[in-house]
């Protein structure tokens, strides 16, 4: 995995996928006390189909922490750190090209981990934790919308992203 030594035009490049997911995450999307629904899953995903598992894990855990000391939208917590690593390392595992050429169960799967077991049910904890105004199951019936519109977004997207990848990679991967 990270075994190896990393180019600094990895690191950059890198770097700017986390830069852009905190963009895309902080000023880009609808973020209201417990729901997010925007594009930050964008970048991870060029990194998971770019650098793998590893460093996709990487970039979603520094945009996560980078992002919520810079701009928070509420108080920070490590589940959710934890939780972004978790969701880099899915999509790496299923859309990196040394694990075959990813099809629709390999776009499906992440979608579905990701946004129904990590995101839905176990960030869904961070915000009962936190804003406590409402049980477990009054936060998961609130954000049920807010995955219910990005598993299709993800499932039209991601196939997009992953043929923008195969022109990427001519000038990214050297």
């Amino acid at each position: 995995m990270l075994t190896k030594r990393i180019s600094v035009r990895t690191i950059t490049y890198l770097a700017l996928l986390a830069a852009l997911e905190i963009v895309l995450n902080r000023f880009c999307s609808i973020n209201t006390m417990g729901l997010k629904i925007g594009f930050s899953f964008v970048p991870i995903v060029v990194a998971a189909n770019l650098f793998g598992p590893a460093h996709a894990a990487i970039v979603y855990a520094l945009a996560d922490f980078l992002g919520a000391i810079l701009f928070p939208i509420g108080p920070y917590h490590p589940g959710f750190t934890v939780c972004a690593a978790l969701m880099g390392l899915t999509w790496g595992l299923f859309l990196h090209p040394k694990n075959g050429k990813p099809g629709f169960l390999n776009i499906l799967a992440p979608a579905l981990i990701n946004n129904l077991v990590i995101g839905l049910l176990i960030n869904t904890v961070w915000v009962a934790m936190l804003y406590g105004s409402k049980t477990y199951i009054g936060w998961f019936l609130y954000r049920l919308s807010e995955y219910a519109i990005l598993v299709p977004l993800n499932l039209v997207l991601v196939p997009v992203l992953l043929r923008l990848c195969r022109e990427l990679k001519k000038f990214v991967i050297k």
